[in-house]
């Protein structure tokens, strides 16, 4: 099978036990093997429309972003809302934009190549 990229996100798992002090786990969740092209006019579409839309609040770019990528890239592996309630909210929009990078670049964080190395 052929090497293609994969990038993956990681959500807490056990958000309720954290809020208590209890230890924090993460649940990985990767892109399919395979993301069509047309996923990367998307995500060119959108980095263009969120750098342009004098309109759009930063609540409706960040609407946009945490869509596309629990919609289009990972195929609704998870929902918005695992997005808006699992995701420190520190890391979040870093987190999110890498996602929209990943597709629309190919880059992947130097955690996941590490990962994939290991696995392979």
């Amino acid at each position: 099978m052929a090497n293609l990229k994969r990038n993956m996100i990681e959500l807490v798992k056990n958000v309720e036990e954290v809020q208590k002090g209890g230890e924090v786990e993460l649940e990985k969740f990767w892109t399919p093997a395979f993301l069509p092209f047309s996923k990367v006019r998307q995500a060119l579409q959108l980095q263009a429309d969120m750098s342009e839309d004098e309109d759009s609040s930063e609540l409706e770019m960040m609407e946009m972003l945490a869509n596309f990528v629990a919609k289009e890239i990972y195929n609704d592996q998870f929902s918005v809302d695992d997005l808006y309630d699992r995701l420190h909210a520190p890391d979040a929009l870093d987190a999110l934009q890498s996602q929209l990078v990943f597709v629309a670049q190919g880059d992947q964080s130097e955690e996941t190549k590490k990962f994939l190395a290991k696995k392979g």
